[in-house]
């Protein structure tokens, strides 16, 4: 959505959330802040804790808790009353903030879940909803002043482009989902939990990675036992974790560090189209898994994108583009703070998000 500029006020205090597919962090942060304060962690209540529950009875349990977690700091300890409340989400969404989809949240197909008007309803201050990556953009939109794509790379992949003061997505919610891009057409390809198969999110995501390394342990025990990795889980492949894979790839194991390489290829070919789609030549990566590996996870990313090639670029030209967001969680909550304090025309009035 195209923001217009508003003055903003030292007093406006929003409250902000990251609804994630593992974690909802909530907090409070006042208006032009770099950082959110008092901010909770709680495991999301969908799919990642319940898996056999049906999507529409997820989607309600993460509603209720998420209007729930909010609810609780509409007022400071102090007594101080939030001026809004700012939503960011791990989903498609239309420009009026309805949600078109929550593969992460509560899988399989689910109605369209007008979120905005929701918790509006239920929380009676003006709301402002977006998708999770749309809102991390407004964190960097100031500081990168050429276009440039920022990738998330954590239980599931987005994406989102950034140019001349808006974010590349259609009315509809259409684009930013380079997740879901099918890059292994193969039937029996894996999963995603978007109900697809193939998709760039189940193989290169923190979840694909995490399978991908199980996979390996299981199908080379000789490769997997001289690994940092045994060690870390026991011997046992499914005692794996991402923190154990991110671990070993920062200490260069061969084992893990190729299982990384393998998963980054259709990452590199979805970096390589977009860049010869738009000629985007800024790319940041943040999200959970991206920041656990470090820069490892770039320069082992330059070396699949310079070995595919970029059109027109050197090798030099092409590992310049790549770079790590800053080395935190709290993207979202910064960006969708901005981007209220941005979008919203006054404090007392009720907003939609894209």
């Amino acid at each position: 959505m195209t923001a217009t500029p508003l003055a903003t006020g030292a007093s406006r205090t929003f409250v902000v959330a990251d609804l994630g597919g593992t974690t909802l962090r909530v907090g409070r942060i006042a208006a032009g802040a770099d950082s959110a304060e008092a901010v909770r962690r709680v495991p999301t209540e969908g799919l990642g804790r319940y898996r056999g529950l049906s999507a529409r009875t997820l989607q309600d349990r993460v509603v209720d808790q998420l209007t729930r977690e909010l609810a609780a700091y509409l007022c400071s300890p102090g007594g101080e009353e939030a001026s809004a409340v700012g939503v960011s989400f791990a989903g498609p969404m239309t420009k009026d903030g309805t949600v078109l989809a929550g593969p992460t949240l509560w899988g399989g197909a689910a109605a369209p879940l007008p979120i905005t008007d929701i918790l509006t309803r239920r929380l009676g201050v003006p709301v402002v909803v977006a998708n999770d990556i749309t809102a991390a953009a407004w964190r960097y939109a100031a500081a990168e002043p050429d276009p440039f794509c920022l990738i998330t790379i954590s239980s599931g992949i987005g994406h989102k482009v950034f140019r001349n003061g808006e974010v590349l997505i259609s009315d509809s919610g259409h684009g930013g989902e380079i997740g879901h891009w099918r890059v292994d057409p193969a039937e029996d390809a894996m999963p995603c939990e978007c109900g697809g198969r193939g998709h760039l999110g189940a193989m290169a995501s923190g979840r694909g990675v995490l399978l991908a390394a199980r996979r390996a342990a299981a199908g080379d025990p000789a490769g997997f036992g001289r690994s940092a990795l045994a060690d870390a889980a026991g011997g046992d492949p499914a005692g794996i974790t991402n923190e154990d894979l991110a671990r070993a790839v920062r200490a260069d194991d061969p084992f893990a560090t190729e299982v990384l390489r393998a998963c980054l290829v259709p990452l590199a070919q979805a970096v390589n189209c977009v860049f010869t789609a738009i000629g985007v030549r800024r790319y940041l990566f943040i999200g959970g898994f991206a920041v656990a590996v470090g820069h490892r996870f770039v320069t082992l990313l330059g070396d699949e994108l310079t070995r595919l090639g970029c059109f027109g670029l050197g090798d030099e030209e092409i590992r310049a583009m790549l770079s790590l967001g800053a080395a935190d969680d709290d993207h979202c909550l910064i960006g969708i703070a901005r981007m209220l304090d941005r979008t919203l025309p006054a404090p007392a009035s009720a907003g939609g998000g894209a």
